[in-house]
């Protein structure tokens, strides 16, 4: 009962016409971000932060919010209408644009606009109820877990992939070497840069996903020599009843995936997107569908990246960790309003805390309206002929990889990694797993170290932690399953797929 009073002291500040006008602001202009290639909340959120000393507390906080969660709706409708993918949503782009292609943007942006809206509102109810405990979950996670966790991590290569298993782990080992570019951050030594000077900050994850899928795909849509059509004649929006069936269990798994993996730091969105994806692969009932145009490789992954973005708030506001740079943004925000996130933050402000928890649940009503029945205005982008609009899409691709540094040379970088994802295309080569070695393989590395000085050198601090020692269980579980089942398909004599892996269309 105390829930249900918090929410309704909550609802009595989130539903005042100033916090809504607000909320309204925050989920239309985050909505925009999304849908822009290239844009997102940070940069946005960023620009927007001085506006704070001028706007009521909770009215402020409550437009940032509704800005961050707000793009994780808009940033799969450019994922799956043109392939262009923000950093939360990469794995849209695989199943989403397959949706496209066979005509079903319609089916495929309805399902991730209901996805996320279960996601959303299965986080509001974690945030809600365990906020005020839940965030010591994450003090409970170590070095040497959040290393193991990484490795666990890994092993998503073989869901996400969607050609041979033995390419994905290749890709996600590129992925891992890109990602070490760049100054260590401990010894000071500059790795892989050539001596190159705007290498010396390492390669942007914005500049890695635009170039391999945005800029590959215009790439490649040009050399087709063909009008670009994804989709003809009447736009079926709504799904039948039996692919709304489909729908629902992959984003009540996608939210609790995200929901889990949004309070620890280091996960958030991107990589509840890839551990969504791959748990459908696996438990799935349409899981040999998954990877070539599947409504759950839409489903979960959508539901995951909004349900991240909302747990997200919970070490924030209990215990005062930004665990993204977006929540750090946030933090900042509670500051300049003389608010200290943290453990007191509750007691204290009542009203702002379940002020921005109902607040959450009134932009995701917002969004459902905003992102479901307009749906085909978005569609309307391919009334444009596509030699006037792929000109459109390169230019907000280099504004949106301009805007994260303001360097001009992280537009060239895009450009390169464009031509590489191109060449990744023509040799059927999937680049989803670079982007999994790409993320956590810095991850692992920062955490692999701090784990080593702690333990002073002794590897054993992997085993003898539990949580630690359990993943590494899991994940042993998961390497004897994977030969039982290579071994077995041998003997059988049939091709071998792996752990959910389809083969590489030729």
């Amino acid at each position: 009962m105390d829930i249900l009073n918090n929410l309704a002291f909550g609802f009595s500040h989130a539903l005042t016409m100033q916090n809504l006008m607000f909320c309204a602001i925050g989920c239309v202009v985050g909505t925009l971000v999304g849908l822009l290639p290239g844009l997102g909340p940070l940069a946005t959120i960023s620009l927007l932060l001085p506006l704070t000393y001028s706007i009521p507390t909770g009215g402020a906080l409550i437009m940032l919010a509704g800005i961050y969660y707000g793009a994780q709706y808009g940033d799969s409708v450019s994922a799956i209408t043109m392939k262009i993918p923000h950093a939360s949503s990469i794995v849209a782009c695989i199943d989403g644009y397959q949706m496209t292609l066979k005509g079903k943007t319609g089916l495929a942006l309805f399902t991730a606009g209901i996805s996320s809206f279960i996601g959303g509102t299965v986080a509001i109810v974690v945030l809600a109820s365990l906020a005020p405990s839940l965030g010591e979950v994450a003090l409970m996670f170590g070095p040497a877990d959040y290393c193991s966790l990484m490795l666990l991590g890994f092993i998503c290569v073989s869901f996400v992939t969607t050609g041979s298993l033995l390419n994905g782990l290749a890709m996600c080992l590129v992925g891992v070497l890109l990602g070490q570019i760049g100054t260590d951050v401990n010894t000071g030594q500059q790795r892989y840069t050539f001596d190159l000077p705007f290498l010396a900050e390492g390669v942007g994850l914005v500049s890695v996903a635009l170039g391999c899928f945005g800029i590959a795909e215009i790439t490649k849509n040009l050399d087709a020599r063909e009008e670009r059509s994804p989709f003809n004649g009447k736009i079926h929006l709504m799904p039948t009843w039996a692919e709304f069936k489909r729908i629902i269990p992959s984003a009540l798994r996608g939210s609790v995936v995200g929901s889990f993996l949004g309070i620890l730091p280091g996960g958030g969105p991107v990589i509840a997107q890839f551990a969504a994806y791959a748990l459908d692969k696996k438990v799935s009932k349409y899981k040999d569908e998954i990877g070539s145009g599947a409504i759950e490789g839409v489903a979960g992954q959508a539901a995951a990246d909004e349900a991240a973005a909302r747990t997200s708030f919970i070490p924030l506001m209990s215990i005062g960790i930004p665990e993204n740079p977006v929540m750090a943004l946030m933090m900042a925000a509670f500051v300049i309003k003389g608010i200290q996130p943290g453990p007191n933050m509750i007691s204290g402000h009542p009203d702002l805390f379940w002020g921005l928890v109902a607040s959450m649940w009134v932009g995701n009503v917002f969004l459902v309206v905003l992102n479901v029945p307009l749906v085909r205005y978005w569609l309307s982008v391919f009334k444009i002929p596509y030699s006037v609009l792929f000109p459109a899409i390169l230019f907000f691709c280099c504004i949106g990889t301009f805007s994260v540094n303001n360097n001009l040379d992280d537009i060239f970088i895009t450009a390169a990694f464009g031509l590489l994802g191109y060449l990744f295309m023509r040799l059927d080569l999937d680049a989803a797993p670079l982007m999994l070695g790409f993320i956590l393989g810095p991850m692992l590395e920062e955490y692999f170290r701090r784990a080593m000085l702690l333990s002073r050198g002794s590897f054993m601090t992997f085993v003898t932690r539990p949580i630690s020692g359990g993943l590494l269980a899991l994940i042993g579980v998961f390497v004897v399953w994977q030969l039982i089942a290579f071994f077995r398909s041998r003997g059988r004599g049939v091709p071998v797929v792996v752990a959910g892996s389809v083969p590489a269309q030729s």
